[in-house]
């Protein structure tokens, strides 16, 4: 069998794992959902070797989408992280034996913290499901391991039924992408909702010209700017246009065109720009985007720059639409 083929037999069988738990779902699912969320405190997950693995993974789910969460290897547990638990809190156990030794030594502690347990294996009538107040089968027909031996369907069912008890327990919290964004500030989605222009509008050195200063000298201003645009400002420092590199290169193509001749002449007198400092900087993005320019300036109620926001520093900050 050559490697395509046994990709797909291997995909084909942990689909068919997935499937015949779905059918599985019943009450006790609903029982781990309202036993999570009724906890105060927070859902400790353990488990060992691959099992400790997904739970590890079960844990960050959990604490990233609004359920407090953290894993616990009962190795660990024994000897000193035991005093993590608190009364507060409930027990989420993997083993798909649930027979593992490690494990096994952890749970008459946990039950004398007269916590909730919600036990995760494959049998209900192992000695970890003796120990839970909840059961939630992890049985598969077989392994997608051609020796039956590696943990291969069984785990990629164990992750999954994990991921529904946290989409389950979000939907239960009303938790939105704003919740999830203030877990996760310096991912993309914190950054589309939280990243202001404020944050990232260059306020000094900005390339600025007068009214009447000669394209000559605005090119120079242009250039040492590195931003590919200057302002120009009136004597009363109101913003009255915007040249690009792209006017200047269209200038050069005019029958008339000078050096000498002021920049106004050639710059756009009624340029795209913000008064709003506080706007989202990914609304920002969309307005550069969707008028084709490079920098917005940013304006008081007056007309005075405040600053500028380019394209580039919003690149470089990882914003995305």
């Amino acid at each position: 069998m050559n490697p395509r083929e046994i990709a797909k037999e291997v995909l084909e069988t942990e689909a068919d794992a997935l499937l015949q738990a779905k059918a599985r779902i019943d009450d006790a699912f609903d029982r781990a959902v309202e036993t999570i969320y009724a906890t105060r405190g927070k859902c400790i997950v353990t488990g060992v070797g691959k099992s400790g693995l997904i739970g590890a993974k079960i844990a960050a789910t959990f604490a990233s989408t609004g359920t407090p969460s953290f894993f616990i290897h009962p190795t660990e547990a024994l000897h000193g992280d035991l005093g993590m638990m608190g009364p507060e809190d409930c027990v989420l156990a993997i083993s798909y034996s649930g027979e593992s030794e490690e494990l096994i030594k952890i749970l008459p502690h946990i039950k004398r913290f007269d916590i909730p347990l919600i036990a995760m294996a494959a049998s209900p009538s192992s000695t970890l499901a003796g120990y839970g107040d909840v059961f939630l089968s992890i049985a598969v027909e077989k392994e997608a391991c051609p020796l039956g031996a590696a943990p291969t369907a069984s785990t990629t069912l164990t992750l999954a039924l994990g991921d529904a008890l946290a989409v389950a327990l979000m939907k239960k919290r009303d938790f939105r992408a704003e919740d999830f964004a203030s877990f996760h500030p310096g991912g993309s989605l914190g950054k589309r909702l939280f990243v202001k222009i404020e944050d990232l509008m260059r306020t000094r050195d900005l390339p600025v010209i007068g009214e009447t200063t000669p394209l000559k000298e605005a090119v120079v201003v242009m250039s040492e700017g590195r931003l590919g645009n200057v302002l120009i400002l009136n004597e009363e420092e109101k913003l009255v246009g915007v040249l690009s590199d792209g006017d200047v290169r269209r200038a050069l193509m005019k029958a008339d065109f000078s050096l000498d001749t002021p920049a106004l002449l050639y710059a756009n007198t009624s340029p795209k720009t913000c008064t709003n400092p506080r706007m989202l900087a990914a609304e920002a993005l969309e307005l550069i985007e969707n008028h084709k320019i490079q920098m917005l300036p940013i304006l008081d109620e007056e007309g005075r720059v405040k600053g500028v926001l380019h394209l580039h520093d919003l690149v470089e900050a990882g914003i995305k639409r």
